[in-house]
């Protein structure tokens, strides 16, 4: 007999994988349906990675800003429980103009009305105290030591890998074309032809939520790309701040950022652009000049000499609502909207998920939770291990201590696990283990985690993919490439 899930969830980027977690600590049968080749392929994928402060919006007047405290304090257990790269570095909101500074005190107000713990509004002499390489010039600003750092798509790869220990089923190249309530579930039907059935879905397809919900006969509306910019800095760049530093915020965007990154690295931006195509990931030369000129203003130090790669992502905004989208539907029954996810989706995203079950709660669903729940154990990483440990772990396995990706120092024995997890191509296993994220961004190691890929795969190294189905990196036929990989 078919299987009936309680919740199909459609979407496999930061709000999809919070609502699996989430989920699978009950009593349920859910699925997850993702369209790419494996999760956190879209927006999550080309996020900045802060866990925000919780004073950019209102709480009282904003759905997103109630969320964004919330989620905030959620992020703690949420660590502790999955083990991905989480640091409360705190993040500065800067006055680089004596008139900015009343936009500052708004917003510390508006921190305040928040319960933000800690907040505190700064003089010129404090911040600098704070963040010394900000320059001279400042006038004073705003602190937010619950700020701070997350690796994104670790989280997202973290929650979706303990919501499958807890029997999630993941359904990849599943994109949901069509749906059909028959009166107690819904018939979800792929483009391919696969269909499954379910109770209720929720619908957290990112840029693509509008595309869906009127695949299923819901609610009109559009989603608009807002496309940013992103540029990292190598990790020995002296720029790096100790603090997420925030410019004074202009009506529609944040501004550019400078970041230290969970990772080591330093990340500046984002831009700020609607575009037409959902798909637009490129980046530009002149994007780039104006981003680090208004860096520069704002962190000494910063140089384009330090740039090892850029990327840009597209946010999800909600046309004629700059707020998040998170309801059962008026139109169709037992279907949850989750769209508009847009900053500070990732920060928010563990109290969407709770959201989203609450909505669940008022459909009927019994949501009892589970007896026991089955946390990941903690992956070590060789860069973090001292020389005894992975001495001991040489011995349990020698792959342990073959480096790969040199810059990253990343391990034989993690791209094999990172596959094994369900990450069969070359940017997923960038994005499961930092391999070729580095200064030569897989210069050296593309060809050695192309070898183990083909291995574990048991396909014709012809056949890795660097992404999508159609992005074979080697093309025609492909000699002996094992004695060239090892010089």
């Amino acid at each position: 007999m078919e299987t009936i899930f309680d919740a199909a969830i459609i979407g496999g980027g930061v709000t999809g994988a919070a609502a699996a977690y989430r989920l699978t600590h009950c009593r349920l049968k859910v699925a997850l349906l993702e369209k790419e080749n494996d999760v956190c392929r879209g927006v999550s994928k080309a996020n900045s990675g802060i866990v925000h402060g919780g004073f950019h919006y209102s709480a009282e007047k904003t759905l997103k800003g109630r969320l964004e405290v919330r989620g905030n304090q959620m992020f703690d257990e949420l660590s502790e429980e999955l083990h991905f790269p989480f640091q409360r570095c705190g993040i500065l909101v800067v006055a680089y103009l004596q008139e900015q500074l009343e936009t500052v005190r708004q917003l510390y107000q508006q921190g305040l009305a928040n319960h933000v713990p800690g907040i505190e509004l700064c003089s010129k002499e404090r911040i600098l105290e704070l963040e010394p390489k900000l320059p001279d010039s400042v006038c004073g600003g705003l602190y937010a030591p619950g700020g701070g750092v997350v690796e994104p798509y670790s989280l997202v790869f973290a929650m979706i890998h303990a919501a499958e220990l807890n029997d999630l089923v993941l359904q990849k190249n599943f994109r949901a074309a069509s749906g059909i309530w028959t009166g107690k579930y819904w018939e979800i039907t792929a483009s391919d032809g696969r269909s499954l059935r379910a109770r209720n879905v929720i619908n957290a397809a990112g840029l693509f939520a509008d595309e869906v919900s009127r695949a299923f006969g819901a609610e009109e509306f559009r989603i608009l790309p807002r496309k940013g910019e992103e540029y990292l800095l190598d990790r020995q760049s002296p720029a790096r701040p100790s603090k997420v530093i925030f410019p004074v915020p202009s009506p529609h965007s944040k501004g550019v950022l400078v970041i230290p990154t969970a990772g080591g690295t330093t990340m500046i931006g984002p831009t700020a652009e609607i575009v037409e195509d959902k798909l637009d990931t490129g980046t530009s030369e002149e994007n780039r000049t104006v981003t680090f000129a208004r860096a520069r203003t704002m962190v000494s130090g910063i140089s384009e000499r330090d740039l090892i790669t850029s990327f840009s992502g597209c946010r999800p905004v909600l046309e004629g609502k700059e707020d998040f989208y998170i309801d059962l539907s008026r139109k169709i029954p037992h279907f949850i909207q989750a769209a508009g996810i847009q900053s500070p989706g990732l920060t928010a995203a563990p109290a969407v998920a709770e959201r989203i079950e609450q909505l669940l709660k008022e459909t009927g669903l019994a949501l009892l939770k589970k007896e026991k729940f089955i946390l990941p154990k903690s992956t070590p990483s060789l860069r973090e291990m001292d020389a005894k440990t992975a001495d001991r772990f040489h011995d349990l396995d020698p792959e342990w201590t073959n480096i790969i990706c040199r810059c990253e120092k990343v391990s034989e024995a993690e791209i094999r696990r990172a596959i094994r997890q369900g990450h069969t191509t070359i940017d997923g296993i960038k994005l499961a283990t930092r391999a070729g994220m580095g200064r030569c961004q897989g210069g050296f190691c593309t060809l050695k985690i192309m070898h183990i890929l083909a291995d574990e795969c048991r396909i014709p190294l012809e056949e890795v993919l660097k992404r999508e189905k159609d992005s074979r990196i080697a093309v025609g036929r492909i000699g002996d490439t094992r004695e060239e990989q090892n010089r």
